[in-house]
């Protein structure tokens, strides 16, 4: 697995594809209705204009097998050394590391932005990606009962923190 900065000209549609996989099969993504490739020319956008990082797992055969990226955790400006991230995988490539591959060099630019707390909202019911999170060290800092409602059930959405060394010298304003 080779982990790359992705492009919209190269990964939009690939992106788009798992995106709207989970969206369809599963409760990684509170949402109902798949995207239009449309919406990726913004979605790109607004991840180029904030330095956000779009990670992307490149299979052996040339294909996605998943991304990661984080942004904006809440837009007033006290907030600004946190983000919340995501990681998708395609069903196919799943438990085969492929997502910790992604997360730890996710981490890994979060410092180096000096950021200081990624967040991840993530289905309680999402045993394997929590486990993933707490091997990572992240912790559970709370749940939002029935906070979603999808395929016929309530959902409670369980948030979990990791709390990095950076910034060495957080500023005001």
């Amino acid at each position: 697995m080779n982990i790359v900065a992705c492009n919209y000209e190269r990964h939009a549609t690939p992106i788009l594809e798992i995106l709207n996989q989970a969206i369809v099969s599963s409760t990684a993504l509170f949402d109902y209705k798949p995207r239009a490739p449309e919406t990726m020319v913004e979605w790109f956008r607004a991840k180029t204009a904030r330095q956000f990082p779009v990670l992307g797992a490149v299979a052996g055969d040339g294909t996605l097998a998943g991304f990661a990226t984080y942004g904006t955790f809440r837009s007033w400006p006290a907030y600004k050394y946190t983000v919340e991230h995501s990681v998708y995988v395609q069903e196919k490539h799943r438990r085969q590391g492929v997502a910790r591959a992604l997360m730890t060099r996710l981490i890994a630019a979060a410092e180096e932005q000096s950021y200081h707390v990624m967040v991840g909202g993530i289905d309680a019911t999402n045993a394997a990606s929590i486990a993933l999170h707490v091997e990572l060290g992240f912790v559970q800092c709370g749940v939002i009962h029935q906070a979603g409602f999808k395929f016929g059930r309530w959902l409670d959405l369980a948030f979990y923190e990791l709390r990095l060394r950076t910034p060495t010298a957080p500023v005001d304003g």
